[in-house]
């Protein structure tokens, strides 16, 4: 496998990336996926997070091959050690499981980045008060927070608790005067912030990030 990153803004973005998600759970695999768009070469990292989100960074670069899920520990040495335009975690695998799609998106609103926080903080008082010996209750995790909708978009869309624990987590909120952007498929929901985006299916939730 060659990762490409000759911009070293971006180098130190994927590796803040993954630290993250590194820093939420060490056993971690990322997904890294190559593409080519209209402003060149990318390379989008996939990563599962605690709240059964995804969470997705995109940065400019290439990869060989196209797709592979590695350690997110390795990654995060390759880019944190060696410190290369070329880097090489390792030897990772392809991927098998399934990824949100590339296309199909609905913008559906921009929410101030201080309304999520507000809501996101609001409900860790409520995850520590309601917390077991497993952390906070599904119930609480999928508790609708936030609905937006827009013309063109056929129902509602709404946002439960673990999305936006999984974007204060990632860190990806940016500075209160930013928005996030709420976007759709007709069964995926994804939020974008400054520094990254959540996402997760609207329906029929399944397995994400599992092998």
């Amino acid at each position: 496998m060659t990762l490409h990153l000759p911009d070293p803004t971006e180098r130190d973005d994927l590796g803040a990336f993954t630290a993250r998600v590194v820093r939420l759970d060490a056993g971690a695999r990322v997904v890294l996926r190559g593409s080519r768009g209209p402003d060149g070469d990318r390379v989008t990292a996939w990563a599962p997070t605690p709240f059964d989100a995804l969470a997705t960074r995109s940065v400019r670069g290439t990869l060989g091959p196209a797709e592979l899920a590695v350690p997110a520990t390795a990654l995060l040495t390759a880019l944190t050690v060696e410190r290369a335009a070329r880097v090489d975690p390792g030897p990772g695998r392809p991927w098998v499981g399934e990824l949100p799609p590339t296309d199909g998106w609905t913008v559906v609103d921009d929410v101030p980045a201080a309304e999520i926080e507000a809501l996101a903080e609001r409900g860790l008082a409520l995850a520590r008060e309601h917390a077991g010996p497993h952390g906070p209750p599904a119930s609480l995790l999928d508790q609708t927070v936030l609905t937006v909708s827009a013309d063109g978009v056929p129902a509602p869309v709404h946002v439960p608790l673990r999305c936006l624990f999984a974007l204060s987590g990632m860190g990806f909120l940016g500075e209160s005067e930013d928005a996030v952007r709420v976007s759709a498929t007709g069964s995926w929901l994804r939020l974008d912030a400054r520094f990254g985006a959540v996402v997760r299916r609207r329906i029929a939730a399944l397995p994400l990030l599992v092998g």
